[in-house]
């Protein structure tokens, strides 16, 4: 590919991140991603056929700075209650800077369940280097210390991930009810949320 190419390619996955940030998946479309890129719809399909697989190259590369140092960190030899703070914290981060991918997979979840799976095994990788298993034996091992309280790398993570990505799912309804639709407080509890979701998390877990 000539750097004419990488650049071209560059200016259409920036605009369809900003697209797919403000109007999601569904909402989105192609000759609007085209014109924002400043090329003309033909060529943004040379590029990429569908919609569809403009989005998944733009999923995986919003993964792509998130999973390595996660991986790196969560097969570490850190404490459990240390390596969840950094998973906590960096999962919040990338879904503030890509608020369309909880959109995107709760839209999925009905339409193309069998797509959205393959997709995210694809970049979570979880499979890979048995990462759920690596977190499950420290946990046990961190239970025989008297450290933690028993429970499953499943349930640990299901309950970090659910306190994570909820408030930013269901934000049209907490900000409209809770809020009063203020969106500087809204934003404002998202970043206080942060230090209570580490301490609550912790917290249920500590012995």
């Amino acid at each position: 590919m000539t750097e004419h190419e990488m650049n071209t390619e560059q200016k259409i996955l920036d605009a369809a991140k900003d697209i797919f940030q403000h109007k999601g998946m569904t909402g989105a479309r192609m000759q609007e991603i085209a014109d924002k890129a400043g090329i003309n719809k033909a060529l943004l399909h040379y590029y990429y056929r569908t919609k569809e697989k403009l989005f998944e190259k733009v999923f995986e590369l919003a993964f792509s700075l998130f999973i390595p140092k996660v991986k790196e960190m969560m097969t570490s030899d850190k404490p459990i209650f240390e390596k969840l703070e950094f998973f906590i914290e960096n999962y919040l981060n990338l879904l503030q800077k890509h608020p369309y991918i909880p959109g995107f997979i709760i839209n999925e979840l009905n339409r193309n369940p069998k797509m959205l799976v393959g997709l995210i095994e694809k970049n979570i990788q979880l499979k890979e280097g048995n990462l759920l298993g690596v977190i499950e034996s420290q946990i046990q091992h961190e239970v025989e210390l008297g450290i933690v309280k028993p429970i499953s790398a499943r349930n640990l993570m299901t309950n970090v991930i659910s306190l994570c990505i909820f408030p930013i799912v269901a934000r049209p309804i907490l900000q409209g009810v809770l809020f009063e639709n203020d969106k500087k407080e809204y934003d404002l509890f998202l970043e206080q949320r942060r230090a209570f979701v580490k301490e609550y998390i912790i917290n249920s877990i500590k012995v």
